[in-house]
């Protein structure tokens, strides 16, 4: 595998993209930390399939989901710095590598909004479910995942195809 090694520049996008959700991942953990003296000592830490707590464990598992979030986000950054190390449909050549690069960083961008906005979410609920409010995570949260874990790829290889033709 002997791609171009090249710098890509940040659009105006890509900078928006990491401030909303670099200020999403900030928000999310000054949230956990205001609302943690808050919590009861048993908080909800798993959902079944109609959104419903089933399981429950100690308040500081509450910090588990920022967490996740922080070491998603940190990990999908440096992965960002590395463009041709990322699987590609086309040979990358120092003609497409540009395009390529950018589009496979941005990609790797709004993956990583999506993962801290769900993260935030899910702190969210447990929050709130731990209030004592009938707050469920929702019918729709598993179908609207999976739907979009499924539809995702589809709409990105389509759209990798057009980009290289």
């Amino acid at each position: 595998m002997d791609r171009p090694k090249i710098k890509v520049p940040l659009q105006q996008l890509d900078i928006i993209l990491e401030l909303i959700t670099i200020s999403l991942l900030l928000t999310t953990c000054a949230y956990t930390i205001v609302q943690y003296s808050n919590l009861p000592e048993t908080v909800p830490t798993h959902f079944n399939a109609a959104g419903e707590a089933d399981d429950f464990g100690h308040k500081s598992s509450i910090f588990i989901i920022p967490g996740i979030g922080i070491a998603l986000y940190l990990l999908l950054f440096i992965l960002n710095k590395y463009p041709h190390k990322h699987n590609y449909m086309v040979n990358i050549t120092e003609e497409n590598a540009l395009k390529n690069y950018r589009f496979s960083n941005r990609v790797l961008r709004f993956v990583n909004l999506f993962c801290v906005a769900l993260m935030a979410y899910i702190t969210f609920i447990i929050v709130k479910s731990s209030e004592g409010q009938e707050f469920t995570i929702g019918q729709w949260f598993l179908p609207v995942i999976i739907g979009s874990s499924v539809v995702l790829p589809i709409v990105l290889f389509i759209y990798m195809r057009k980009l290289n033709t």
